[in-house]
């Protein structure tokens, strides 16, 4: 599995919720298995996104939407952001 982790910056969280709610790059429809939304408790400025996927040809698909948003509508809401393929390796339940 692989998991594009997008981190972030935002001057709203809502309006950036609002954006990430509707999905405007189709998660699903992109092959995205799940996602998780993440909040540093002490910068509440700062987003991180988790998107799992079963392919790295998604992975990076995904990636270059978000580069393409990110150039677009996303542009004015969002500071520095970044985003990057991993490999799953390992997880465990403990």
């Amino acid at each position: 599995m692989f998991t594009v982790r997008v981190e972030h910056v935002v001057d709203s969280y809502d309006a950036w919720k609002s954006m990430f709610d509707a999905d405007p790059l189709d998660r699903r429809g992109s092959g995205a298995k799940s996602y998780r939304v993440m909040r540093p408790v002490d910068d509440k400025g700062a987003v991180m996104i988790d998107l799992d996927f079963d392919t790295r040809a998604q992975a990076d698909a995904m990636v270059a939407a978000l580069h393409r948003l990110w150039e677009g509508p996303a542009a004015e809401m969002l500071v520095d952001p970044k985003a990057q393929v991993a490999e799953i390796v390992e997880a465990a339940v403990v």
